[in-house]
């Protein structure tokens, strides 16, 4: 954000943000995934947190629609889930060059990597992190979805996570041929596993109702204190109606168990640091905490590595698409999508094995 910018910042604040005292100072936080995050502090020390789509976004993508987060916060702010409180939302692009929401700034940590959990956290914090993690899915899972806010939610959202198994199963065996309609190959086992989890979806996923997901809810998607507390779960853009089970399926997936290598991440979870809780205990709380029943829980877990499969081939497509309009050879460069989304999709059979 450039010092002109900034400047017309200041002024939108001072018309709509309550107390704030300009000139502002604004710094680029490493925080989000999908749009950029800037820790903005007045004349007075006072800091909220700023969040705009990056340059280049795709006008209308459901990832980028800061409008629709800000009136999920909006709505969660009088329930028990922590997210930050929303201030304010401004869809007049002439000020920074595209909408942009304002929350409170929460202090604490995002846990990326085990090195980050090991700084941050003794190994009894990370315990406690664990389990608060835990313990914050449920409590999404249990927000009361026909609240003003959430009932016109819908199931699409932008990550994927809206809608019951049936339909989320249609939804990325269509993206995942479309992708192969670019990369001109087939992932049999992609094929395989669709047959095999449409053939198993468990006979009670269409009958629950449906619950509020974040979407892509793991733990470098949460703010976590001192003490491992859950302080703020971040990146609700993408937040939708759907099945609770194949969300926890997907943090299961993220979750990496000590030693282990995270094929879903492809390389290591902060999980990973001694003293997190297993993905079995994770699992366990969710069921007590939750009441929920977990008897096909393998399903879930086959389900989310299918998913993410075909999330990659999307990927990998869209990279070779761009590299053929550009005229490049890009074969050695994404050799690794490729292989990666086989990897994928072998979890997922090892998991509903």
């Amino acid at each position: 954000m450039d010092s002109t910018e900034v400047g017309r910042l200041g002024a939108w604040f001072a018309a709509n943000v309550a107390g704030s005292a300009p000139p502002l100072t604004a710094a680029a936080l490493p925080w989000g995934r999908s749009n950029l995050t800037y820790r903005v502090t007045d004349s007075a020390g006072r800091a909220w947190a700023l969040r705009r789509p990056p340059q280049g976004a795709v006008p209308g993508s459901p990832a980028h629609d800061l409008g629709r987060e800000h009136r999920i916060l909006v709505a969660l702010a009088p329930t028990a889930v922590p997210a930050p409180a929303p201030v304010a939302f401004c869809d007049d692009e002439s000020v920074i060059g595209a909408p942009f929401s304002v929350t409170e700034h929460v202090a604490g940590h995002v846990l990326r990597e085990p090195a980050d959990a090991e700084a941050a956290l003794d190994e009894a914090g990370r315990r406690r992190a664990g389990q608060s993690f835990t313990d914050t899915l449920v409590a999404i899972h249990a927000v009361d979805v026909d609240a003003p806010g959430l009932a016109d939610l819908g199931l699409g959202g932008g990550g994927g996570g809206g809608g019951d198994i049936a339909s989320q199963l249609r939804r990325w065996y269509s993206e995942v041929r479309a992708a192969q309609d670019i990369t001109g190959r087939g992932v049999l086992l992609i094929e395989d596993m669709h047959r095999h989890l449409c053939a198993n979806v468990p006979p009670d996923a269409g009958a629950a109702p449906l619950s509020l997901v974040h979407g892509d809810y793991r733990l470098d998607n949460v703010m976590v204190d001192d003490d491992g507390e859950t302080v703020a779960v971040l990146d609700w853009e993408t937040a939708s109606l759907g099945d609770p089970l194949a969300e926890l399926g997907l943090l299961l997936a993220y979750w990496t168990n000590p030693g282990e290598q995270n094929v879903a991440l492809g390389g290591v979870a902060p999980t990973a640091a001694p003293g997190f809780p297993t993905r079995s205990e994770v699992a366990v709380r969710y069921a007590e905490r939750s009441g929920r029943d977990l008897a096909h829980l393998d399903f879930y877990l086959a389900f989310a590595y299918w998913k993410l499969a075909c999330i990659l081939e999307g990927v990998y497509a869209r990279q070779m698409a761009q590299a053929a309009r550009a005229n490049r050879d890009d074969r050695d460069t994404l050799a690794p999508f490729a292989a990666q989304v086989v990897r994928l999709a072998e979890a997922a059979r090892e998991a509903a094995a």
